[in-house]
């Protein structure tokens, strides 16, 4: 008859041996790696980016790293552009790249090579206004101002997309003419925040200017 197995000695032996295994796969993994890095280096930490902002051309020279965000506001000096949750959650950032709105926290400078970029300073100045700038003092659509320049932004974006039959989550009819209603504004605006709460004011300046057909028009 065979002696009994010593379970607990077997595998105390069992859990050696695989952690000794491990740790000798980590180390040869880890030698690979460095290996693989010192044959290939990484690439450059900056990019010289080239774009036009607010009609102006420009060129920086950036962290890789760097937002979009960041380039308007620490090296253009465009600090109509407001850094909020940095997150893309607030919509205070707001801004236009080629037409279209994006949150510019989220979106890296080297990536808008050659592209068109809006802010709030080239939309228009206190001697003359853009109409939704306008409709904003006139239906008090702010009270501390910080989210408006992202307001105003979007609001502007708001009325292009629904005349050119982009549809939202609430677009009821997707095969005819998209209505500016209430809904529609309040949808589209949505990732925009007003902690002070001017909503009701904020969608009153936006139909009066969706009403007169003013939107994105020069004064």
């Amino acid at each position: 008859m065979s002696p009994p197995i010593d379970f607990e000695i077997r595998r105390r032996t069992f859990l050696a041996g695989t952690a000794a295994g491990a740790l000798a796969a980590g180390v040869t993994t880890q030698a690979q790696a460095q290996a693989q890095t010192a044959k290939s280096p990484a690439g450059p930490d900056a990019t010289t980016v080239r774009l036009t902002v607010n009609g102006t051309a420009q060129e920086v020279t950036v962290d890789n790293r760097t937002t979009l965000l960041d380039v308007l506001r620490e090296d253009l000096k465009l600090n109509g552009t407001k850094k909020g949750c940095d997150h893309g959650q607030c919509g205070a950032c707001t801004c236009t790249v080629n037409g279209s709105r994006v949150n510019s926290c989220l979106s890296l400078a080297v990536m808008h090579e050659g592209d068109e970029v809006e802010t709030i300073e080239g939309i228009g100045t206190p001697e003359a206004m853009d109409p939704m700038q306008t409709a904003f003092v006139k239906f008090d659509g702010f009270q501390c101002g910080y989210c408006t320049p992202g307001q105003i932004q979007s609001a502007r974006a708001v009325i292009e997309e629904i005349r050119a039959g982009i549809p939202s989550h609430v677009t009821g009819d997707l095969n005819s003419e998209i209505q500016i209603t209430d809904e529609e504004i309040r949808e589209r605006m949505s990732g925009n925040i007003c902690r002070c709460g001017a909503y009701a004011n904020i969608l009153a300046a936006i139909t009066e200017v969706a009403e007169q057909g003013t939107a994105g028009e020069d004064t």
